[in-house]
């Protein structure tokens, strides 16, 4: 081998020794940055719940000051939670972020996406208020009636949450079902969400065909 071709060859080594460097640390750098970015809260496009995407909302330690306003739609399923004041819930994180959601259904999907960042506060509307805007109460204080004949939110099996107890015992007399407390309501959420989902994927595709 003669001198020349040795020394291009080591030249070409140096070279793309050197490109690997440099890209390597790009990659680093990105790397970094993205996770500097998540840290932070930076706001992307496409978000939606709080461990799935970078959030757009910042921490919110009154989430229930302008709650309608500062979370309209539901992160899951697109809905309108005025809409559905009467069924909506919302769930305050322990670092003080917020999804609010049109149901219990879609709440059951936020808690199992985010079991790591525990859960300081759960509200539900209270369905036996006599007002037009049904408030929120927290969960923790609640009685559900499940599984009445009052019409469920994206789930075939109605859920409802009662401040009252007694209110909740009216209904249960009028309506059927059975009562019980937050835990309860949440296990027949998940028992019914397969149901439920195949249900609600079918409600669309009819919808999408039909527009």
């Amino acid at each position: 081998m003669n001198d020349s071709v040795s020394i291009d060859r080591r030249k070409a080594l140096q070279l793309l020794t050197a490109t690997s460097l440099v890209a390597g640390g790009m990659i680093m750098g990105s790397a970094k940055a993205v996770g500097t970015a998540k840290a932070v809260g930076t706001a992307c496009e496409h978000d939606g719940t709080p461990l799935q995407f970078i959030p757009k909302t910042a921490p919110d330690p009154k989430p229930l000051e302008n709650e309608l306003q500062k979370y309209p739609k539901c992160p899951y399923c697109g809905m309108d939670r005025k809409q559905y004041h009467h069924s909506r819930h919302l769930i305050q994180y322990s670092d003080n972020l917020v999804d609010g959601t049109c149901s219990l259904h879609c709440a059951a999907l936020s808690l199992a996406l985010n079991l790591d960042r525990g859960a300081k506060a759960i509200y539900a509307a209270d369905y036996g208020a006599a007002v037009d805007l049904k408030p929120l109460v927290d969960v923790q204080q609640a009685t559900y009636l499940i599984g009445s004949d009052i019409k469920g939110v994206m789930t075939r099996q109605s859920k409802v949450a009662f401040a009252s107890r007694q209110t909740a015992q009216d209904m249960l007399a009028g309506h059927g079902g059975q009562l019980g407390d937050f835990d309860a309501a949440l296990r027949a959420a998940y028992a019914s969400m397969a149901d439920d989902t195949i249900m609600i994927r079918k409600r669309r595709a009819e919808k999408r065909q039909s527009s």
